[in-house]
C-alpha cells in the first residue's frame, strides 16, 4: 500500500480546490498563498513542494526563495503552469525547480500524481541550535508517539505524527469525540524540542466567545467591568510550549479572525492594550467537526483552515480499527486495576469477542469507562466475562442466546438462518404485526420480507 504523502501547495486556493488535491486520501497537504507564507513554515517537514502559478516569473522567483529560504533542507519542487512556451521550463529548473510540467493540454502535462511519484523525498533534518551538555532537548526525539495501535488506520495517523514532531508548524487533529485527540496532541509535544515547555489546553467551547478571547488573549487592568488586575492569556502563559486549542470549531468567524492574526503575526493584543507581544508558542487545535464542510457553508474562515491543517491529523473512531479494542481494553484494565486496587484481572474469551463486535459509538472514552465498570464488579486477579460487562453490550448477543443457536453443534447457514428468524419475529411483534413497517425497520422491501417469512415458516 501506498505510504501517505505531506506536501505543501504554493499557489491560488481555487486551483487547489478545482482539482481537489487536499481530497486525495494519499496526501496530507498544506496551503500556502505566496512565497512569504510558504517561507514561514518548515519546509523540511514536507516530502514535496508544488507551486502551482499562471505568470513563469513569479513561478522563478518563488522557486528561487524556496530553495533559499533552507539551503540543504527543502524538499523536491513540482512548478506547475497553464502552459509551457520556450525554454520556460529550462528556466525554472536552472531557478532551482526538480520538474515543470503544463496543468492540462497536450505533453508535458502530467496529473499531480504522476508528477509527485517521480520525486523522491530528501533526507533533511531541520537543524537545531547548539544546546549545552546535559539539556533535556539533547535526548533523541522519539520516532512516533507512545500510544497504544496496532491496527494500520492509526499507524498511519502516529506516523504523520511522528513528522509533527520534528516540526514547530501548527497541527489540526480531528475525529469523533472520544477518539485520544487531545492525547495525540499531548504526544506530539511530549515528543518535540518544546517538550520542556508548557502544554496549555482549553476547551473553546466551554466558554463564550467574550470569555475565550480574554483566555486566548489576556486583558489589561481596567479593560472591562470587573478587570480589576491584569491577567495574561493563554497564549503567553504557553510561551516555549504548545497551546492545545479544542473543539477549536465551535467558535465564532470574528474570533477566528483574531486567532488568524495571531498565528500569522506571531504576536497577540491583550483587550485593553495599545500594544502587541511577541509570542512563541507552538499551536495544536482539535475539533469533531468537518471543518471542509464547515468553511463551504461560512461557519469557519477558509485561510484559519489552511493555516491551521499543515499537518491534519484524522483519528479513525473505534469501529475501524478493531485490532486496538482488545489491546487498549487490556491496557485500562492493568492502569485502574492498579489504582483501584485490583491487579490481575484479565478479560475472558467471550468477554474479548462480545467487544470486538460492539459498534462503540463513544469511541476510546466508552471503551475506558467499560473496564472501570467491569473492575468494579470483580475481586482481584478475576476474570471479566461477559455478565460484568454492561446491558448496553450485552444486548448484542440476545439474538445468538434467545434464537436458541448452538455454535458447538450446528453449521454456520443454520445458525444464521435461526438468528435471521428471530430478528424478524421481534420486529413483526414490534409493530403488531403491520409488514410495511417492519420491512421499514429492517431496511428490506415489503416483497423481500414476504420472502423471509416464508423462509422462515412465519406465519
Amino acid at each position: 500500500m501506498e505510504r501517505m504523502r505531506s506536501i505543501l501547495w504554493v499557489g491560488g486556493a481555487a486551483q487547489l480546490r478545482e482539482e481537489a488535491v487536499a481530497e486525495s486520501p494519499l496526501l496530507d497537504v498544506a496551503w500556502a498563498r505566496d512565497a512569504d507564507d510558504a517561507t514561514a513554515l518548515p519546509l523540511a517537514a514536507f516530502d514535496a513542494l508544488v507551486v502551482d502559478c499562471d505568470d513563469a516569473a513569479v513561478a522563478g522567483d518563488t522557486v528561487r526563495r524556496l530553495r533559499r529560504a533552507g539551503p540543504g533542507r527543502c524538499p523536491p519542487i513540482v512548478v506547475r503552469l497553464p502552459e509551457l512556451a520556450g525554454d520556460t521550463a529550462s528556466a525554472l529548473r536552472r531557478a532551482g525547480a526538480d520538474l515543470v510540467a503544463a496543468r492540462s493540454g497536450v505533453p508535458p502535462h502530467e496529473p499531480l500524481s504522476a508528477l509527485l511519484a517521480r520525486v523522491s523525498p530528501r533526507a533533511a533534518a531541520t537543524p537545531r541550535s547548539p544546546r549545552r551538555a546535559g539539556d533535556d532537548d539533547e535526548k533523541p526525539i522519539e520516532a512516533r508517539p507512545a500510544l497504544i495501535a496496532r491496527s494500520p488506520a492509526m499507524n498511519g495517523v502516529l506516523e504523520l505524527a511522528a513528522r509533527a514532531m520534528r516540526s514547530h508548524a501548527t497541527v489540526l487533529v480531528t475525529g469523533e469525540t472520544g477518539t485520544g485527540k487531545e492525547l495525540l496532541a499531548r504526544a506530539i509535544h511530549d515528543g518535540s524540542t518544546r517538550r520542556t515547555g508548557p502544554f496549555v489546553a482549553i476547551n473553546c467551547a466551554a466558554f463564550p466567545d467574550t470569555l475565550l478571547e480574554t483566555e486566548l488573549f489576556g486583558h489589561l487592568r481596567g479593560a472591562f467591568t470587573g478587570a480589576e488586575r491584569e491577567k495574561k492569556g493563554l497564549f503567553e502563559l504557553a510561551e516555549g510550549g504548545t497551546l492545545f486549542l479544542d473543539e477549536l470549531g465551535e467558535t465564532s468567524p470574528p474570533l477566528q479572525a483574531k486567532l488568524l492574526r495571531a498565528l500569522q503575526e506571531r504576536e497577540v493584543r491583550p483587550l485593553g492594550s495599545t500594544q502587541t507581544r511577541r509570542i512563541d508558542v507552538r499551536v495544536v487545535a482539535a475539533t469533531n467537526r468537518t471543518l471542509q464542510d464547515e468553511v463551504a457553508r461560512g461557519a469557519f474562515r477558509e485561510d484559519l483552515y489552511w493555516r491551521l491543517a499543515v499537518f491534519h491529523l484524522v483519528v479513525p473512531p473505534l469501529r475501524e480499527r478493531r485490532e486496538d479494542v482488545v489491546p487498549l481494553a487490556e491496557h485500562f484494565l492493568r492502569r485502574h486495576g492498579a489504582r483501584d486496587g485490583k491487579p490481575g484481572c484479565r478479560l475472558a474469551p467471550d468477554a474479548i469477542d462480545l467487544l470486538h463486535v460492539h459498534a462503540w459509538p463513544g469511541n476510546v472514552r466508552e471503551l475506558e469507562n467499560e473496564m472501570q465498570r467491569a473492575l468494579a464488579l470483580v475481586e482481584p486477579g478475576d476474570s471479566i466475562a461477559t455478565r460484568h460487562l454492561s446491558e448496553r453490550l450485552q444486548a448484542a448477543l440476545r439474538p445468538v442466546v434467545e434464537s436458541g443457536v448452538d455454535p458447538r453443534s450446528d453449521t454456520l447457514q443454520n445458525q444464521i438462518a435461526r438468528i435471521e428468524a428471530w430478528l424478524v419475529r421481534r420486529a413483526l411483534e414490534a409493530h403488531g404485526g403491520r409488514r410495511a413497517a417492519t420491512a421499514r425497520t429492517l431496511g428490506i422491501t415489503r416483497e423481500g420480507l414476504y420472502k423471509k417469512m416464508r423462509r422462515h415458516g412465519i406465519a
